[in-house]
């Protein structure tokens, strides 16, 4: 057995290590990029989640009919 260095990625996942503030950082992006291009969602809209306080659904914004939620 010999050692190969600290991790960098493993399982399409980023690892990034702060020593210094002794955090542990893990990204998904290649993952979400990969899941965005299979569904054909790479140029979608982005958004920023949770949506701020002030966004309220309501029954009105709710689809009406088979072609609306086709849309979405």
């Amino acid at each position: 057995m010999k050692d190969l260095d600290p991790v960098r990625q493993i399982l399409d996942m980023k690892i990034v290590r702060g020593r210094k503030d002794r955090k542990l950082w893990l990204s998904h992006q290649k993952y979400i990029e990969k899941v965005l291009d299979r569904f054909n969602m790479k140029n979608s809209k982005t958004i920023s989640t949770p949506f701020a306080g002030h966004f309220k659904l309501s029954l009105k914004q709710c689809t009406k009919s088979e072609n609306e939620k086709e849309e979405m």
